[in-house]
């Protein structure tokens, strides 16, 4: 396989994409029961085509030292990024091509674009049996 050197191509990738990359690079068989999340980056590599996805999600429901965030969920979807917070179900929204900081939140202002792309996120979290933060009967602030 050739890659142009300098090449570069747009479109968010993820790590768990590095997998099935290095499997099907080696010209072994792709095992997608090992990785449900990723997908092969070999058609942006060799420039012949684009990925098949319609999103990437994330689902992190737990505390952790160096995550200020607490509990929870994201997708991005094309140009848009929405984040639910576990602890007050909170949604943000993002259009990250005119706002890549994150500075102004969507949420409120475009709320059927919101919806839509939470239950996205609802959707995808159900086959996958994603377990979800449960109230610490024992914690009194």
């Amino acid at each position: 396989m050739y890659i142009q050197a300098g090449s570069v191509r747009s479109g968010p990738v993820i790590s768990t994409d590095f997998y099935p990359t290095i499997l099907e690079m080696a010209g072994l068989l792709l095992k997608p029961e090992q990785h449900c999340d990723g997908i092969s980056l070999v058609p942006l590599l060799k420039q012949i085509g684009t990925l098949n996805r319609e999103a990437i999600y994330w689902h992190y429901p737990h505390y952790h030292i160096n995550n200020p965030y607490g509990p929870f969920g994201a997708i991005r979807k094309g140009d848009w990024n929405l984040i639910e917070y576990f602890e007050n179900m909170n949604i943000e929204l993002y259009k990250l091509n005119s706002d890549l900081r994150e500075q102004t939140n969507l949420a409120t202002i475009i709320p059927t674009k919101a919806t839509e792309i939470l239950n996205m996120l609802h959707a995808w979290r159900t086959p996958i049996d994603a377990q979800m933060p449960m109230p610490n009967p024992d914690y009194s602030p």
